[in-house]
């Protein structure tokens, strides 16, 4: 399985504090059967993070190599919308045109068509990142289905299949599975403790709406396409 959205690099954001538990997270997503984890912090105030992000994964590509860990890292992040969109081409996922774009947490704004437009009209494929943890969208899944048909992609957590973002956000999730409205599914993992680097428990969840055929393109085939930069859907 890949994993397209994973805070593993330690001390950039409020994942790991230290290269040991990125480590064990990778160890964690190994025994899950996750082979590559696209490593996702924060870009939320516009600073200059680039190096710093492939500065982290070298080193902890580095150390899982030695210890023989089978997970490869690679480069992204998980971006604020309200970003420049000139600032976003070095926090692409692997050097492709896909990009995770994070709506606030609080709500989604009336605009997100437009942000999401001005996005793609520069070459850029924005995968919208845990929508159905959002409270506009778990009042309102339509918000998400409609913007969609407008051309990105949609990623929900796999914890939220799980139930552990609660009710509301498991319930959106099961709808939108339903609705044919997921692209991928994403660990959005910050610890070895709570938000862990699973995909497996999201996946038979969503097996059990989807079928097993179905539910493994949002872990196998989808994610591959996104961290070689090829199409998954017209």
């Amino acid at each position: 399985m890949i994993d397209i959205h994973c805070h593993i690099l330690p001390g950039i954001d409020d994942g790991p504090s230290d290269m040991a538990e990125s480590i064990e997270m990778a160890r964690i997503a190994a025994g899950d059967g996750i082979t590559t984890i696209v490593a996702t912090p924060h870009l939320r105030d516009g600073a200059d993070m680039a190096d710093i992000i492939a500065s982290g994964a070298a080193d902890l590509n580095r150390y899982l190599d030695e210890l023989a860990i089978p997970v490869k890292i690679l480069l992204g992040a998980d971006i604020n919308v309200m970003l420049s969109i000139p600032s976003l081409k070095d926090y692409t996922i692997n050097g492709t045109r896909y990009l995770l774009y994070e709506f606030p947490h609080t709500h989604m704004p009336g605009n997100a068509g437009v942000i999401i437009f001005n996005a793609m009209s520069v070459g850029l494929h924005p995968i919208i990142t845990h929508p159905e943890r959002n409270p506009s969208v778990i009042k309102d899944p339509n918000i998400i289905i409609d913007l969609r048909e407008t051309g990105p992609l949609v990623q929900i957590t796999a914890g939220s299949l799980t139930g552990y973002f609660g009710p509301g956000s498991k319930e959106c999730a099961l709808y939108l599975l339903k609705k044919g409205a997921v692209d991928i599914i994403a660990t959005d993992a910050h610890s070895c403790e709570g938000r862990r680097p699973v995909l497996s428990e999201g996946l038979h969840v969503a097996e059990k709406i989807l079928g097993r055929k179905k539910a493994a393109l949002l872990v196998q085939a989808n994610p591959l396409a996104v961290i070689e930069g090829r199409r998954i859907r017209g």
